[in-house]
């Protein structure tokens, strides 16, 4: 049996609509018990905003955390912001529009359509409307179209149900009614058949991925089994196509142009690491929360805190008491993650945390003496390394003045020598995120291992991480490139 859900982002949004027991405000799906059946889930998010970690982005971000099918997804929000990936080949779009507008329109400079579920008013523009909506699925949009000399897409934008007329709110009720009972599609890609890969880097980059050193023996991989390793930068966009694969190596987010190279990868054909998929799961520390909770794997004592709810602050303290650790989503080397001491500091350190983010973790303290680190590739283990505390401090990285920050020692050891409970439980936790290259971060807390992150494009450094397999580390990784490139080759998915 399938479940829908629509989620509002306040219950006026709904008011010209029949009540249901489909529909349900954001605040409640967000602090909605995380369900561990096999239920399957539709959720159709028509929050007022998609803005980036505001309310409308969580209730995507945590509906596929929940392993529910949300529309639109995080990766259709993010690529709605950025008009560089809207791409859509639209066969005679200023024929179309020519014909459409009233004697040909020409005293027309701009003009807009609604789009609900891939369905227009106006039949003439209805195979564009579908195409805009197979490349970006979301339920309600706006395409803008200006022209100079021809017509062209300027602008393609979610709306908010609480903007209809009357009229529309009956077309889109329609759709709404329409759309639920039919099957939810994906973009097929296409193959490509060269061995060439670009390897994106950041030479600037105060704490990059991976150090010069690492560079050059993954290069001196690839060469070893016939692979042209190329690095490339963020003005090299354009020439993405000519790789048939693309290895990320400066650090991830999924509002920057890191997560722009991997959709266009992914779109082209090309193997890629991270995948985009990989990036947004695992760079909010919220969905991996719930991400983990949801399989019952073991994680600190979490829980979430909402911007301007006081109540919800208090409550926090008396269920984690102090010290206790906030964290904001998308932090990264140990940036954004503070330990507070007392109410008057976590009121401080919350306030300064809700400018970047709607909702914050607080997380129970514990301390050890070193982190747990076991590098996945493809559903493996391959490394192990100890990351001990930087001294004096209770993280590995301590951020200084001007940007600098001082880490602790490391320990690198064979996998067969760590924990088994710890690599059983870091393969656990990548394996609903991906089959990507991951770094799981555990604690041992006693003789029980918790998880605490799982990083995408994780630290791959010449001296640390390759400190016990030396090349085989990066020949590892090329081989798992090269075994996937061969695959594209000959048709066979994964």
């Amino acid at each position: 049996m399938t479940r829908l859900v629509i989620v509002v982002e306040k219950a006026s949004d709904w008011a010209s609509y029949y009540p249901s027991v489909d529909v349900m405000s954001a605040m409640d799906y967000l602090r909605e018990p995380i369900s561990n059946d096999d239920e399957r889930t539709h959720v159709i998010n028509l929050c007022r905003s998609y803005k980036y970690l505001g309310t409308g982005y969580y209730v995507s971000l945590l509906a596929e955390a929940r392993g529910h099918k949300v529309m639109p997804s995080v990766r259709t929000v993010n690529d709605l912001r950025r008009r560089s990936l809207y791409g859509v080949d639209i066969d005679d779009l200023n024929q179309k529009l020519t014909h459409f507008l009233p004697a040909g329109g020409r005293d027309t400079t701009d003009l807009g359509i609604l789009v609900y579920f891939g369905e227009t008013a106006y039949p003439a523009l209805q195979d564009l409307a579908r195409q805009v909506f197979e490349t970006f699925p979301c339920p309600l949009m706006r395409i803008e179209f200006e022209r100079d000399r021809v017509w062209q897409v300027s602008s393609i934008k979610p709306v908010g149900l609480h903007t209809l007329d009357d009229a529309q709110e009956d077309a889109f009720a329609e759709e709404l009614d329409r759309f639920s009972r039919k099957l939810w599609r994906k973009p097929r890609a296409r193959k490509l058949y060269r061995y060439d890969i670009a390897m994106l880097v950041d030479p600037k980059e105060t704490m990059p991925p991976s150090n010069k050193k690492a560079l050059k023996s993954f290069v001196a991989a690839g060469k070893q089994l016939g692979i042209e390793v190329d690095m490339i930068g963020k003005n090299d966009y354009q020439r993405l196509a000519e790789y048939d694969g693309l290895f990320i190596r400066e650090t991830t987010a999924s509002d920057n142009h890191t997560y722009r190279f991997a959709h266009r990868a992914e779109k082209e054909g090309m193997v890629v690491m991270d995948d985009p998929t990989s990036i947004l799961r695992c760079t909010n520390k919220i969905f991996l929360n719930d991400l983990m909770v949801s399989r019952k794997l073991a994680v600190p004592h979490t829980e979430i805190l909402y911007r301007d709810d006081a109540k919800g602050m208090k409550e926090v303290v008396g269920k984690l008491g102090f010290p206790l650790v906030l964290k904001i989503p998308d932090g990264s080397f140990s940036r954004g993650v503070v330990k507070v001491q007392s109410e008057q500091a976590l009121e401080k350190a919350a306030g300064e945390l809700f400018q970047h983010s709607a909702l914050l973790l607080a997380q129970e303290y514990l301390y050890t003496e070193f982190d747990w680190r076991i590098g996945v590739l493809n559903h493996e283990p391959l490394f192990a390394c100890k990351y001990y505390m930087s001294r004096g401090h209770w993280q590995i990285y301590n951020h200084g003045a001007k940007g600098t920050a001082k880490s602790g020692r490391f320990e690198t050891i064979a996998v067969s020598d760590a924990p088994a409970d710890v690599v059983k439980l870091a393969l656990k936790a990548t394996a609903p995120i991906g089959d990507g290259l991951y770094g799981v971060d555990l604690k041992q807390v006693g003789n029980k291992p918790v998880v605490i992150e799982v990083n995408d494009n994780p630290s791959i450094d010449a001296g640390v991480e390759d400190d016990h397999l030396g090349d085989a580390l990066y020949l590892q990784i090329m081989q798992e490139f090269l075994r996937r490139m061969e695959r594209k080759r000959q048709g066979i998915a994964g």
